[in-house]
């Protein structure tokens, strides 16, 4: 008796269990024919060719003639010391955002064009004219016209609503061998570390990436766009299961700028941000190092007139945990200007939230923006006075003051400046604004010393005499 009824126990015991998983093989056709045709065939038509050609200068060979002595008695003008043309071209996809014809790439694969054209996939051929070039995101905005014909385009996706493990699908031209579809997850969020743009936040991802790729889409499976595919790493110049893009959400911001037909302007906090180390965490008594440190701030920082102060950590803005500086950065740039945000920090052991409001870099100082001429080594040279604003648009710290070299158009100038060159110094004469730089340089005579700051090293040089 009792052994029927322990027999009977364990045969309820075991119907209990969870039945083991059997494997099975396909059942029906539509099993076995499993693809993501659907998706490509909806989102393929949207990405195109970006070609574009620009006319380079090539100093010429000229052996002898390099040496100064041999110019002075055989003409150094003449054709033997001539730099020839040539045309180079450089050859990316892009990405349909608009039906009437806005389409988003690199700015890499753009950059100095002369003449950019754009082969849609359907082989029809356009050209296009530019009307955004932001070089801090590496993207650009183009235009082409087709002609009231409304393209197939794709929709933007929400970039933060990714996960590490999500599928997803790059398309692009690699090699100049075609349009090309490959498959892969997305490995990693937030990449701070990878060196491409100011706005370093990228989406990882093994999907195959190689050159020619760059512009092209990342999407997931709903046919959304979620990233621009911007570059590789690589040491052998192919695809090795790491590439990065752009997320959608910075595209957006670019995009919208292009749409207003004005400059591209994002949201300024006017601080400088530091990463939280394991030793500054430790310090300040965090479990583990997250957060952005506030090592300066501008007077009319919305952080320093909503109450932070140098030292406090940002923990997070609106509900998105900020893990460094750069996150930091990433989550202002894609907000609203006008719009508001709540900033979650910590000050000592106290962990506290704000709302600031989300404004343009102001412009403090007008910027008086310069070409300088005449013959001296400044020749060629844009220069402008320090604002917030400026600073903003170079990518300076926010407290930057005096003169900076906005651009740099040629003459003697393209061989000694580069853009964002802040100028401290001319033949002894502190330089705060743009007029008394214009009356120092004019004051050289033949003979200049001069220093700059270029990305916050001091460089002296001293040229003629």
């Amino acid at each position: 008796m009792k052994s029927n009824i322990l027999v009977a126990l364990l045969l309820t015991i075991v119907a209990a269990l969870p039945a083991a998983a059997e494997q099975t093989v396909p059942q029906t056709r539509s099993d076995i024919q499993l693809t993501f045709a659907p998706v490509v065939k909806e989102t393929s038509p949207a990405v195109v060719n970006v070609y574009a050609r620009r006319l380079v200068s090539q100093q010429r060979d000229q052996g002898l003639f390099a040496d100064p002595f041999f110019r002075r008695f055989f003409g150094g003008d003449g054709a033997f010391g001539a730099p020839r043309e040539r045309v180079q071209n450089s050859l990316g996809s892009g990405v349909i955002v608009d039906g009437k014809g806005l389409i988003v790439t690199n700015n890499h694969v753009i950059l100095g064009g002369n003449d950019i054209r754009v082969v849609l996939a359907d082989r029809r051929e356009f050209e296009a004219k530019l009307l955004v070039a932001d070089e801090r995101t590496d993207l650009a905005v183009l235009k082409i016209d087709p002609q009231g014909e409304d393209l197939p385009a794709l929709a933007m996706g929400d970039s933060d609503n990714l996960e590490v493990g999500d599928l997803v699908l790059a398309i692009g031209n690699p090699f100049g061998v075609g349009q090309t579809v490959t498959s892969g997850i997305v490995s990693a969020l937030a990449r701070t570390q990878v060196g491409i743009t100011d706005y370093q936040f990228f989406i990882q991802t093994d999907a195959a990436i190689n050159p020619g790729n760059s512009g092209g889409a990342l999407v997931d499976l709903k046919g959304n766009l979620i990233g621009i595919n911007t570059a590789i790493f690589s040491r052998s110049g192919g695809s090795i299961g790491i590439g990065f893009a752009i997320p959608a959400n910075m595209v957006k911001t670019v995009v919208q700028s292009a749409e207003t037909g004005g400059r591209i302007q994002r949201p300024w906090i006017g601080a400088e941000m530091q990463d939280v180390t394991a030793e500054i965490a430790d310090s300040l008594g965090f479990a583990r190092p997250e957060g952005a440190l506030i090592a300066g701030l501008h007077p009319k920082s919305p952080l320093a007139i909503a109450g932070l102060k140098r030292g406090d950590v940002v923990l997070g803005i609106d509900g998105k945990a900020v893990e460094n500086a750069k996150e930091l950065t990433y989550r202002v740039a894609t907000a609203q200007i006008g719009s508001s945000a709540i900033v979650e920090y910590q000050r000592g052991s106290d962990r506290r939230e704000t709302r600031i409001k989300l404004i343009a870099a102001p412009e403090t100082t007008a910027r008086d923006e310069t070409l300088m001429d005449g013959n001296t080594p400044f020749s060629g040279l844009v220069v402008a006075n320090l604002s917030p604003a400026v600073a903003d648009e170079l990518g300076l710290p926010s407290g930057s003051t005096g003169v900076v070299a906005s651009d740099v158009k040629g003459g003697p100038a393209k061989r000694i400046f580069r853009k964002g060159d802040v100028i401290l110094e001319v033949n002894g004469v502190i330089i705060d604004n743009v007029d008394t730089l214009s009356s120092a340089v004019k004051t050289g005579d033949g003979f200049w010393q001069f220093a700059v700051n270029r990305g916050g090293r001091v460089i002296r040089m001293q040229l003629g005499g």
